[in-house]
């Protein structure tokens, strides 16, 4: 038996404060337990689940430079669409291809050209066929100076001492830069000023730290930002700067990377592409 409740009464010759058990059947305290028992585990049963769906996988996508603003973007779009996660490794493009070569992690190349995806796929570190233009970028000449830009007049400036660069061998905005400098017949006379930077976000640090006066950059690095003086660079003055994405050969068979490159060619994307001032690519 177990004991419910108490009540007192007074018995003769007695403690007359001793408490007295009411008995109650064993059977309807088992029945009560279980009533207990049963009503918390369909509390717990229809608590949230916490753990990731068994299909989620991670991939691993390395990424030019130029793109790291809206590749974090698009990052955080695909992860809540497909429960899927993003690993990013950001650099030049041509830094990231040759950690490529050397066996890095990467299942996702998303280049600043179409040269280095086109060599991964004739090298077999790519898979054949997935090849493609994901977006195309801007070449500007910017400064946190609101009136050091103009237009190409502000690059025979005497006053003007560094102008950053990206790497021309490793980084396509960089190459595109100096091609609009030899367009522009400025080179030569500019050519102990300029300040290279490793890749273009580097390159960007040298303008926005005041290290140099002004520099060629991407477009999408300030095309949200209202601050300093630019001057988009004419098309016709540098190659076009198409950015190819291929899957690589390690991500061949992993759901979130041939779901990543999918969801990098729809409609939600592409708006993203666009409020950084890209081309949407193909």
């Amino acid at each position: 038996m177990m004991c419910l409740g108490f009540w007192y009464r007074i018995r003769p010759g007695a403690d007359q404060t001793a408490p007295l058990c009411r008995r109650t059947p064993n059977r309807l305290i088992a029945n009560s337990g279980l009533h207990i028992l049963t009503n918390l585990l369909v509390a717990v049963l229809m608590l949230p689940s916490v753990t990731p769906p068994a299909s989620a996988q991670r991939v691993r996508v390395a990424v030019a430079a130029n793109f790291t603003a809206a590749a974090k973007e698009i990052g955080a779009l695909f992860e809540q669409a497909t429960g899927h996660k993003v690993s990013y490794s950001f650099g030049s493009t041509g830094q990231l291809y040759a950690q490529i070569t050397q066996g890095a992690p990467f299942e996702v190349f998303l280049a600043a050209d179409r040269v280095r995806p086109a060599q991964a796929v004739a090298a077999g570190l790519a898979v054949a066929g997935s090849r493609f233009t994901y977006a195309t970028g801007r070449l500007v000449l910017f400064s946190t100076d609101e009136s050091l830009v103009t237009d190409a007049t502000t690059l025979r400036n005497p006053s003007i001492t560094r102008i950053a660069v990206a790497n021309p061998t490793t980084a396509p905005y960089g190459a595109a830069a100096m091609a609009a400098l030899q367009a522009l017949d400025v080179y030569a006379t500019l050519a102990p000023r300029i300040v290279y930077g490793n890749n273009i976000a580097q390159t960007y640090q040298f303008v926005a730290t005041g290290n140099s006066e002004v520099g060629f950059i991407a477009l999408s690095q300030i095309a949200r930002k209202r601050a300093g003086a630019r001057w988009l660079v004419p098309d016709h003055l540098y190659p076009t700067l198409a950015q190819d994405a291929v899957l690589l050969r390690r991500g061949a068979n992993n759901r979130a990377a041939r779901g990543f490159l999918a969801f990098l060619k729809g409609p939600v994307v592409a708006a993203v592409k666009m409020r950084y001032g890209y081309g949407v690519g193909n």
